[in-house]
């Protein structure tokens, strides 16, 4: 049978059944673990009155509610399989899900409702529920479900192999496929972050990244529930709010993508704001080394980078607190039981594990590990390619150093060849991070009748003053990048497209402005 993340659960309500265990802000609900016990086997219950058994999916469009976590643990009750999707996708985006996954039941807000409407023609056989709306002919109101609901723990048998959830990777080069983990994988996931954390059952964690992607949920939130420490909902993040939570909640540990600290960087705030606050993680997207420096600063909190993908769980790599400094720009070092190869890549087919390169050479980054999905939904050919002689090949460029150090240059299909040369996206990006005038940059390549490519800089400023010729003479100076590196055209934008761990959708920045895809 093996360790579940039921038993994980229950475990932990047995074990601290008085204890605070999850608080939403939104709704003013504060439950002990004992209590959030009790309504996670009534909602199991109303699931099953529900047809909801064994194997069947669950998907929820939600914001980081109680009723997500929640329903989460439901599924687990009933060896269900939990379908969490993007409540930023479109409707037409959410369709492919739901008939990919082929829920029985839909949990959704009033904030997504508008686009789960148009999809009713095509739910025919799902059941709608709906958190905050009585009106609505085709959705049921989710607590009307649970009145008459027993709380007597549903039986179920489980293993540890049984798939627990399907999560939908974040469609940073188009449509998303369906990652498959299982209880296992979550449960090692969660040991290895909370001994990089060093949580304990005092700890009080603050979700405010979006709860449905992984790098919250399996790095914050799931580790939280582990150790029994306490879980505060944030709806949404907010950067203000996140300031106040902290200091209300006496929050110890939250995770930020580096775009959500940059924000909260922008914020009048001073360093006893977060006196309680210990440890801060951070991942789902690179941080360039200024603004580590900035918050090491500003904030004096001890950082931790994960470095990882929906696929492998998803964190592979930890960058230590007492690294952040020495070893700035880098992904940190492998996990405990995971491995990590940088190989030369093959433009015919995948990398052979074999060809590894040398520390300091650039080539495909590919990895291995205890929480390695189980393969991807209903795409055997893909999870062929992916998994190639039982490594996951990442589609990153990397190099690892002497000291066993990751460093991530780029993705394979972002790197730019201008004149013949490689040019690494990232080490662009992290110069014109460097700037004081520069939120947010990101760079791809524009086809060049002379050199093939050249680099085009999209970057969101400060303040108005900041321009293009200011930002070429910054490359400039110093020597801070070579001359074809440098930027050849800049497009000041409002905001860069990211997905909800903050990762850059390049391939949005090519079709907005008519760009050929490498």
């Amino acid at each position: 049978m093996g360790a579940t993340l039921r038993s994980m659960f229950e475990q932990t309500a047995a074990k601290y059944p008085n204890k605070e265990g999850l608080v939403d802000l939104r709704l003013g609900t504060r439950w002990t673990f004992q209590e959030w016990d009790v309504e996670v086997n009534r909602l199991a219950n109303a699931l099953k009155t529900s047809g909801v058994g064994k194997g069947d999916k669950v998907s929820t469009i939600l914001f980081n509610t109680a009723e997500f976590a929640t329903a989460l643990f439901a599924c687990t009750k009933l060896g269900a399989i939990f379908n969490p999707i993007n409540f930023r996708l479109t409707s037409k985006e959410i369709e492919f899900i739901l008939k990919d996954a082929a829920p029985k039941v839909v949990l959704f807000e009033k904030a997504v409702a508008d686009r789960v409407e148009p999809l009713i023609p095509v739910l025919s056989d799902v059941e709608l529920w709906s958190i905050d709306q009585h009106d609505l002919a085709y959705a049921v109101h989710y607590y009307d479900q649970l009145i008459d609901a027993p709380i007597v723990r549903p039986s179920c048998d489980l293993d540890e192999t049984d798939p627990y959830a399907i999560m939908y990777t974040s469609g940073t080069t188009g449509l998303p496929k369906g990652v498959v983990h299982s209880h296992r994988d979550m449960i090692d996931q969660s040991l290895i972050i909370a001994a990089c954390l060093q949580l304990n059952p005092e700890d009080r964690g603050l979700t405010t990244a979006p709860i449905f992607h992984c790098a919250e949920l399996h790095c914050a939130f799931f580790p939280r529930v582990m150790i029994g420490s306490t879980n505060v909902l944030l709806h949404h993040f907010d950067a203000p709010s996140v300031i106040e939570t902290i200091k209300q909640e006496q929050i110890t540990t939250l995770f930020a993508a580096p775009t959500m600290w940059n924000m909260m960087l922008q914020e009048d705030f001073s360093q006893e704001d977060f006196q309680t606050l210990r440890k801060g993680l951070y991942g789902g997207a690179p941080m360039a080394p200024a603004l580590t420096l900035r918050l090491h600063e500003a904030i004096g909190v001890q950082l931790l980078q994960a470095y990882g993908m929906t696929e492998m769980g998803p964190a592979i790599t930890a960058l230590m607190e007492d690294e952040q400094v020495s070893k700035a720009g880098s992904a940190g070092r492998a996990l405990l039981n995971h491995e990590i190869r940088v190989v030369r890549t093959n433009e015919h087919g995948p990398s052979e594990p074999e060809a590894i390169c040398k520390p300091g050479e650039r080539g495909e980054i590919i990895v291995r590990g205890p929480s390695m999905m189980e393969g991807y939904y209903n795409r055997p050919e893909a999870t062929e390619e992916a998994l190639y002689k039982g490594w996951y090949h990442t589609g990153d460029i990397g190099s690892l150093d002497d000291e066993g150090y990751l460093w991530v240059s780029d993705r394979v299909k972002d790197m730019i060849i201008s004149g013949g040369e490689n040019i690494y996206s990232r080490e662009v990006e992290d110069t014109l991070f460097d700037h004081p005038l520069v939120l947010d940059a990101a760079v791809i390549g524009e086809p060049d009748e002379i050199w093939g490519e050249r680099v085009v800089a999209f970057i969101v400023k400060q303040d108005e003053s900041l321009n293009e010729q200011t930002l070429d003479e910054f490359c400039t100076s110093s020597n801070r990048l070579a001359r074809y590196k440098r930027p050849r055209r800049y497009e000041f934008v409002d905001e860069l497209p990211r997905n909800a761990s903050g990762k850059l959708q390049k391939f949005k920045l090519r079709e907005n402005f008519n760009l050929v895809s490498e």
